[in-house]
């Protein structure tokens, strides 16, 4: 899967395409938000990378383009913990990657690449293309959920 991206008047937006399972899916929309998406079935034979970008063709002779990882923000959920945490804070940890890659994922955002436990925190780190964007995402994507409970969603850098 590749992601592009550009920005139109000030905001920035997102294309992306993937293959899997005889189908292409086509996903496009403003950052932060879930966006549009189009599925269509790949012919016989034909190679879901290839057929992937050919559908995102248009978007690059737009101006869309790839954002490199190096411009990618860190953002960590932090939750406080007992000790070293239990197995049950490490299901909720694992339980919440799972959510935020999907979250991440259907707003442009970017993606989750994992977690720490221990020493009386436990975290999720999330890599984005827009921190701040990000942090308002996420954080109404947990309200009222059994995630509610982090102390703080903040870029790593910065802290904030």
């Amino acid at each position: 899967m590749e992601k592009l991206y550009k920005r139109i008047k000030g905001v920035l937006h997102y294309r992306e395409a993937w293959a899997g399972d005889g189908v292409l899916t086509e996903h496009w929309g403003v950052v932060g938000e879930r966006g549009e998406e189009k599925e269509t079935k790949l012919p016989k034979g034909a190679r879901g990378n290839a057929a992937a970008k050919n559908a995102l063709r248009p978007a690059r002779e737009d101006g869309f383009k790839p954002i490199d990882e190096e411009e990618h923000a860190a953002v960590l959920i932090e939750y406080k913990i007992k000790g070293s945490g239990s197995a049950k804070d490490l299901e909720k940890r694992h339980a919440l990657e799972d959510r935020m890659s999907e979250t991440l994922g259907w707003t442009g955002l970017g993606h989750c690449d994992g977690g720490s436990i221990g020493f009386g925190t436990m975290e999720v780190c999330c890599i984005v293309v827009d921190p701040d964007i990000a942090k308002k995402v996420i954080a109404a994507d947990l309200a009222k959920t059994e995630f509610s409970d982090y102390a703080r969603v903040f870029e790593e850098e910065t802290g904030a």
